[in-house]
């Protein structure tokens, strides 16, 4: 299976800079895995693992809270080029993390703000697997703390490291098991055809 991973990062702020190339590396190994990275179709440091997934042969899915390429451009001032597809969700920007989450497979924190919280929260409380990438700053790195003050459910899905390569690893890793029983039937031909009558429609 192409697993959908998304890179959650900061747009703008103090994390960007410092963490720009760490979120390359997210990107580019999670193209070299031969899966697909999954973003907020913006700009920073999504931006720069989307662009680094495409440089690598991977495929970037760009999910925008506009509802057009139009509004895309002109109103929220988003990027476009390094995207195989653009949804657009017109869900505004707290929709459009939500939608992103949940068209995901796991995530993975990179830097990050608000917006990137959200995307995290958002994704543990769906118990998806959830990677956080220590020493990018941030929200990423204000996790662990969060984690004990607050003690959410689901930290069994939580997955600390701080190596973007290894992390992509034990991401797909966790995947590969969940996922297992259903690789498996997937090799099996017309399996969805197995019981007539069971889709209807």
């Amino acid at each position: 299976m192409n697993y959908a991973i998304c890179v959650s990062g900061a747009a703008s702020g103090k994390t960007v800079e410092p963490a720009h190339e760490l979120a390359a590396e997210l990107g580019r190994a999670i193209a070299k895995a031969g899966h697909i990275v999954t973003t907020g179709a913006t700009v920073g440091l999504p931006f720069y693992a989307a662009k680094a997934a495409k440089e690598a042969g991977g495929m970037s899915i760009g999910f925008s809270p506009a509802t057009s390429l139009r509004e895309h451009v002109a109103k929220y001032r988003l990027p476009i080029g390094v995207f195989d597809f653009i949804n657009f969700t017109g869900m505004h920007y707290v929709g459009r993390d939500v939608h992103l989450v949940q068209s995901s497979d796991a995530i993975i924190t990179v830097g990050g703000r608000f917006g990137s919280l959200h995307e995290f929260t958002t994704a543990l409380e769906s118990r998806m697997p959830c990677g956080v990438l220590l020493g990018s700053g941030g929200t990423a790195d204000l996790i662990p703390e969060l984690m004990q003050k607050l003690e959410p459910i689901n930290q069994d899905m939580l997955i600390y490291d701080t190596d973007p390569d290894a992390l992509v690893a034990k991401i797909i890793a966790v995947l590969d098991k969940e996922y297992s029983n259903i690789n498996t039937k997937a090799l099996s031909a017309h399996w969805f055809l197995e019981k007539p009558g069971h889709h209807q429609g």
